[in-house]
């Protein structure tokens, strides 16, 4: 299975839109447009067909996280013991 298939089925399954998926990327600091998104989402045998690299799927993934769950919380230092 190709990042081309996993980010279709993605896609599919959480019902998003290319706007969506713009938003999301934003999330992470990725720039992508929708006609790159589109080429991403055709067809392999379509001469504009553009594969899907781990960077973009990686992205994707991240930002996904942060739009389900909401941004990490900053950590907090633990107090420094004395031995």
């Amino acid at each position: 299975m190709s990042n081309n298939d996993i980010f279709k089925k993605l896609r599919v399954a959480l019902s998003l839109t290319n706007d969506d998926i713009i938003k999301i990327m934003g999330l992470v600091n990725f720039k992508v447009s929708k006609s790159e998104l589109g080429d991403i989402f055709r067809n392999s045998d379509h001469p504009n067909f553009k594969p899907c690299g781990d960077q973009i799927l990686r992205n994707f993934l991240n930002g996904l996280v942060i739009y389900k769950r909401g941004p990490r919380p900053p950590k907090q230092e633990q107090p420094k013991r004395d031995g």
